[in-house]
């Protein structure tokens, strides 16, 4: 499957990891702006194909060229696999203070993108997510991501409590999100490899999941509004959870 992806860094990204994946970029007549004119010198490097404007719009005809002149450059990418979900814990023995993310049943791409962003910021290990009920890995998740999908591990399963039990054996402690939690997430200890679990924008974590968890957390309001976009939680919880344990 192929991506359009259009943020300039995502596609340099992609360019750095994986440059046989980037299929085509496609630029305006005219000298690019910005990162841009990185992606173009970067893609006649590695031999990617580059188009113009108007020979993008000569191969698709009259209305693609009013497309074309509307549009902004892009570029065209194949999806990056998903791996594994093992995969992503096997070194955990070597990361006795690392932090893994499971998300369960996120359904806003724009989330996703931005928490896959905090990950690679912050360097977290792998990122699990949901099959069923949570948003595909869109062109948008990608370009929101900004190269950090490029980055950080990612397993898409169909059962996430299946593999919750199977992270647990392999000797992650699971550490739920939820706004019910009586202990913020700056009292939690970072002695050992935690996963992070992050619930739906609306409903949260799913009682399953719930229960599988060895510890809950929250993040404590300070002020008048009791809840947080779900993406700014991860980050919260993120930064949180990867200082020094010293």
């Amino acid at each position: 499957m192929t991506l359009t992806l259009r943020n300039p860094h995502s596609v340099l990204a992609a360019l750095d990891a994986r440059p046989r994946d980037v299929l085509e970029v496609r630029l305006p007549p005219h000298k690019p702006a910005g990162v841009w004119q990185e992606v173009a010198d970067r893609a006649r490097s590695s031999g990617v194909l580059i188009r113009t404007e108007l020979q993008s719009a000569a191969a698709r005809g009259h209305r693609a060229e009013k497309s074309e002149r509307r549009g902004l450059a892009s570029a065209v990418v194949r999806e990056r696999d998903s791996a594994p979900a093992e995969q992503l814990w096997r070194g955990v023995a070597d990361h006795p203070h690392g932090l893994w993310l499971a998300l369960d049943c996120l359904q806003d791409p724009h989330n996703i993108g931005a928490i896959f962003r905090t990950a690679a910021f912050f360097d977290v290990r792998g990122v699990m997510l949901t099959r069923d009920r949570s948003a595909p890995m869109s062109s948008t998740v990608y370009d929101v991501a900004s190269g950090g999908v490029e980055s950080v591990p990612f397993a898409v399963v169909t059962n996430l409590a299946h593999t919750l039990r199977d992270a647990k054996q392999a000797g992650l402690w699971l550490l739920g999100s939820t706004e019910r939690a009586p202990r913020d997430v700056t009292d939690i200890p970072r002695d050992r490899p935690w996963l992070l679990l992050i619930g739906n924008e609306e409903h949260g974590l799913r009682r399953l999941t719930l229960d599988l968890c060895d510890e809950t957390c929250c993040i404590h309001p300070r002020g008048s509004v009791g809840s947080l976009n779900a993406s700014v939680a991860a980050g919260i919880l993120v930064a949180a959870l990867t200082r020094s344990s010293s």
